[in-house]
């Protein structure tokens, strides 16, 4: 067990509900003698970008074993406390200092005409390597129409090489100012306007991986590392308000080969946010020291996908299992969907209906050298494979109606170059259906639905971003 879940279990303060109310008082006046002591006998991490802690958060971590929110400590402030399932009643305030935003009718909002359907979907191929004065696979990251002849989409879709931003860009979505935004490993986030051009919009985090506005808000949740270690890393959810970056949670596991680090964030329909966080090995194993290849003892919010309020009084995990799930997507039934990344000795990558409070594998898996499930766990299976290696990243719901019949079904970004990825794939609504729409990338990253329904995809290797719209008619 490390230094800081032993501070955190030594400073932790009770929080239960049912104690009597003056318990409660001469609890919390305690409590704040305690933790004036915890802060001031723990250590700061490592600089980064120019900061402000979270007046409700400051780098607390939840001890929980269930997918219901739990109280966080914090510093300076009233007791959290731990509270029941949101709704869609709920209306608080949109501000830095706090605030579930209730979004009751967002996720299907749209209703598309049930009389259009779907166009049937091609079969497409991925291209052969050709190379160029640039590269000896690709065309040169400036050639505008070579890249756009290479991509192949289905009948009626068309590729448009919409920009180019340096850095190998991470991850990209909208904001409600109808603007594109990308972070990149080298810690820079753009904003891109409608023409392609691109502003820096703030700089200074290290290999940002995750971007999700706050719906109903300008308030950018973004995820990065602090620490970029093999062992003993660590990553934090950070909020970008007013040009202000505000960190909300601190000393989350980190960062096993440089990509099991804090990844994708989306918001639920329930108003609060949603990360996913990798596991801190390969298949839970120690991976230094004497006890090397010994199975570990899982962080309590590694490998997890958490949940956690905009405002940061509370973080848990929501489901647990994944190795590493770089991003996560809500369909428009209010269902969780996410990719992860399968262990090194080469089992199918996965494709997952997220089960809440659910077990979806890791650390446990079928290897001469892996680790068994106790007989008390069920394994959630995943919903799809792809194929070995094949390093499943972004997934997007499809929540617009530009493209005919395609209404909630989702789309996958397979990020490799090992054969059968560097490609997109479609999954029908419910995720029941799956084929390929998009090949020919050199390693698609991420991707997002833009305002006019078009689909936008980040490639990390060139710095691309292609714009896929349909141009073919609607369909009968």
């Amino acid at each position: 067990m490390n230094t800081y879940i032993l501070k955190y279990l030594i400073c932790r303060v009770s929080t239960r509900r049912e104690r009597p109310a003056l318990l409660g008082v001469l609890l919390f006046s305690m409590m704040i003698l305690v933790l004036a002591g915890c802060v001031a006998s723990s250590s700061e991490p490592p600089a980064g970008p120019a900061t402000t802690e979270s007046p409700t958060s400051a780098r607390a971590i939840v001890v929980a074993e269930s997918a219901t929110p739990l109280p966080v400590e914090s510093t300076g402030e009233p007791e959290a406390t731990a509270t029941a399932e949101p709704t869609a009643t709920t209306e608080p305030t949109a501000t830095l200092a706090g605030g579930v935003v209730s979004t009751p009718e967002s996720m299907a909002s749209l209703k598309p005409d049930p009389d259009v359907t779907r166009p049937p979907l091609s079969a497409i191929e991925q291209p052969a390597y050709a190379a160029s004065d640039c590269s000896d696979k690709y065309p040169c990251n400036d050639d505008i129409e070579a890249w756009e002849a290479r991509i192949q989409v289905p009948e009626g879709f068309d590729v448009k090489y919409f920009t180019r931003i340096d850095g190998n860009p991470n991850v990209i979505t909208f904001g409600p100012d109808g603007l594109l935004y990308a972070a990149t490993m080298t810690g820079e986030v753009y904003r891109i306007d409608q023409n392609g051009e691109i502003d820096l919009y703030v700089d200074g985090f290290l290999a940002p991986t995750g971007l999700a506005f706050q719906p109903g808000t300008d308030r950018l949740f973004i995820t990065s590392r602090v620490e970029d270690l093999n062992e003993g890393g660590e990553a934090e959810i950070a909020v970008i308000e007013d040009g202000e970056i505000t960190r909300l949670f601190g000393r989350l596991p980190c960062c096993y080969v440089s990509m099991h680090s804090a990844n994708g964030i989306a918001f639920g329909p329930d108003g609060y946010g949603y990360v996913s966080v990798g596991g801190r090995a390969d298949h839970g194993e120690i991976l230094s020291g004497p006890n090397a290849g010994l199975q570990d003892v899982l962080q309590p919010l590694e490998a997890s996908i958490l949940r956690f309020s905009p405002d940061g009084w509370e973080i848990a995990p929501y489901a647990r299992g994944f190795r590493n799930a770089y991003d996560i997507a809500w369909d428009a039934d209010g269902q969780l969907y996410t990719t992860d990344n399968a262990p090194d000795f080469g089992p199918p990558e996965e494709f997952h209906k997220v089960v809440p409070g659910g077990q979806h594998g890791y650390p446990w898996y079928d290897c001469d050298a892996c680790f068994s499930a106790p007989p008390d766990v069920t394994v959630e299976p995943p919903t799809h494979t792809f194929v070995p290696h094949a390093s499943p990243t972004g997934i997007t719901s499809y929540l617009a109606d530009q493209f005919p019949g395609y209404f909630n079904s989702l789309f996958v970004t397979l990020w490799s170059a090992f054969p059968g990825a560097q490609k997109i794939v479609w999954f029908s609504p419910g995720a029941e259906e799956t084929a390929d729409f998009a090949t020919g990338f050199a390693a698609p990253i991420d991707l997002t639905v833009g305002p006019d329904g078009s689909l936008f995809v980040v490639d990390w290797a060139t710095g691309i971003i292609f714009q896929i719209s349909y141009t073919g008619g609607v369909a009968e």
